[in-house]
C-alpha cells in the first residue's frame, strides 16, 4: 500500500506590487494561527514575481540608510519594507520571491529551521544541476558567490513565514543605483566588488532558463526536502481579504516604510597593506553589532574563505574578541598572505570607527515579533543574534 504524503497548497502570482507582494505573504499566515482552527494543509508555499523593480528593506532597517530614495522617486521604484529582518534587496520580474508558511513547532532554533528551509531551495537549485549550499547566517552561496537571501519571521500567534529571493537574473547596475552598499562606491572597482559576491541562475547554468523552469525546480525540492505533495491551488478568501488590508494599512503606509530603529546605522572603513596587495575594508554598524562587512583588492577571484568570513559578522557583536573569532574559524594564513588576527583587527579598527559616529534615530515599536528582535547577547566572545535574518 502506497503511503499518503501530506498535502501543501501551492501558490503562484507573476507581476505583483511591493505592497501587495509583501501582504499576501503575511496573509498566508493567517490559517496557521493557535486560537484557530487546524488547516487542511501542513503548509503553504507560494513562488511569485514582482511587476516592475522594487527595494524592499529588512524588518528593522532605515530606509535613508539603505536606499536612494530621490533616484527611487525619480525612476518610479517602489520602496517597502518586508516583515522579515536582514538587509535591503532589490526584487524585480527577474528575481523569484518564495514564500513558505506553516505552523512554528519550536521544535528546532531559528538557525535550524532556516537550514531546514534552505534545503528546499537547494534541492531545487541542485535538480537544475547547480551546487548552492547554506553559508554564513542567512544566504545560500554558489562557491563563494551568493544566488539567494534567506530569512524568517514569526508572528505572535504561532505562525511561521519563511522568505527567499532566489536570484534568477540581476540587474546590478540598478541594484548599486538602488541600494546604498557599503563599499560599493568607487566607480568600476565599486561594482567589481559587488559581482565578485553574487551570481544568478542563468550566470551558473550559462543559458538564459525560464522563470518556470525555476519554480518548477523549487517545487520538485520542496516535495522531496519535506516529503510532501503540493497542489497548486487559488488564494484563499480570508487571504485575500487580509492581504488587501495590510497592502493598505501596512507594506504601502509611510509610518510602516519610513518607521525608524532606535538602534544606530552607522559606517568605517580601513586599509590594510598586504604581501598580496592593498586591501579595503568596509563595515556597516547596526547598534552594537556588524549587519555587513566587505573587504575587497586586487584580486580576480575572491580568496578561499573570505567569502565565509564576511557572511560570518554579519550580526556578529562588534567586539575585537568576537571579530578574532570567526577570522580564526573562516581564515587560513595562506587566503591573503596575513594571519588571521591581523585581518580581524583591520576589520575592529574599521567597525571602531563606525561605533565612534552617531546619528540622531527614533525608537519604534512593531506588531508581532522576527526570531531576533532583541540586540544580540555575547557569550564567549560572539553574537547569537540575526541568525536567521534575511538577506
Amino acid at each position: 500500500m502506497t503511503e499518503t504524503r501530506p498535502r501543501w497548497r501551492l501558490l503562484s502570482a507573476e507581476g505583483v506590487g511591493a505592497a501587495s507582494g509583501l501582504a499576501f505573504d503575511e496573509a498566508m499566515l493567517s490559517p496557521f494561527d493557535r486560537d484557530g482552527p487546524p488547516p487542511e494543509n501542513g503548509g503553504t508555499l507560494r513562488l511569485y514575481s514582482y511587476r516592475a523593480h522594487c527595494a524592499l528593506v529588512g524588518r528593522y532597517q532605515s530606509v535613508e540608510d539603505e536606499v536612494d530614495l530621490d533616484y527611487c522617486s525619480e525612476h518610479g521604484v517602489e520602496v517597502s519594507r518586508r516583515p522579515t529582518g536582514g538587509g535591503a534587496i532589490l526584487m524585480g520580474p527577474e528575481q523569484l520571491g518564495v514564500a513558505l508558511a506553516m505552523p512554528a513547532t519550536g521544535e528546532r532554533s531559528p538557525r535550524q529551521e532556516l537550514r531546514r528551509f534552505s534545503d528546499g531551495v537547494a534541492t531545487g537549485l541542485r535538480a537544475l544541476g547547480i551546487e548552492a549550499s547554506f553559508r554564513g547566517k542567512n544566504d545560500l552561496h554558489v562557491e563563494q558567490r551568493k544566488i539567494a537571501g534567506l530569512g524568517l519571521f514569526l508572528n505572535s500567534r504561532g505562525a511561521l513565514l519563511f522568505h527567499a529571493s532566489v536570484l534568477l537574473d540581476l540587474d546590478v547596475e540598478l541594484m548599486l543605483r538602488v541600494l546604498r552598499i557599503p563599499g560599493a562606491t568607487g566607480g568600476d572597482e565599486g561594482r567589481r566588488r559587488v559581482f565578485r559576491r553574487i551570481t544568478t541562475v542563468r550566470n551558473e547554468l550559462g543559458t538564459a532558463i525560464a522563470g518556470q523552469d525555476l519554480r518548477r525546480a523549487l517545487v520538485q525540492g520542496f516535495e522531496g526536502v519535506f516529503g510532501v505533495e503540493l497542489n497548486r491551488s487559488s488564494p484563499l478568501a480570508e487571504e485575500t481579504e487580509i492581504c488587501r488590508d495590510l497592502a493598505e494599512s501596512r507594506y504601502g503606509h509611510r509610518p510602516w516604510i519610513y518607521q525608524r530603529s532606535s538602534r544606530q546605522d552607522r559606517r568605517g572603513s580601513a586599509v590594510l597593506r598586504t604581501p598580496k596587495g592593498v586591501l579595503q575594508i568596509h563595515v556597516g554598524i547596526h547598534g552594537q553589532v556588524i549587519k555587513s562587512a566587505l573587504v575587497s583588492g586586487s584580486f580576480n577571484r575572491l580568496p578561499r574563505g573570505l567569502a565565509d568570513f564576511e557572511g560570518s559578522l554579519k550580526w556578529c557583536r562588534a567586539t575585537p574578541e568576537a571579530i578574532t573569532l570567526r577570522a580564526r574559524e573562516s581564515l587560513a594564513p595562506e587566503d591573503l598572505g596575513i594571519t588571521p588576527e591581523i585581518l580581524a583587527a583591520a576589520v575592529w579598527r574599521a567597525a571602531s570607527r563606525g561605533l565612534r559616529r552617531s546619528r540622531r534615530s527614533y525608537p519604534v515599536r512593531m506588531d508581532g515579533s522576527c526570531y531576533f528582535p532583541e540586540p544580540p547577547k555575547e557569550r564567549a566572545g560572539e553574537s547569537t543574534a540575526a541568525e536567521g535574518e534575511l538577506r
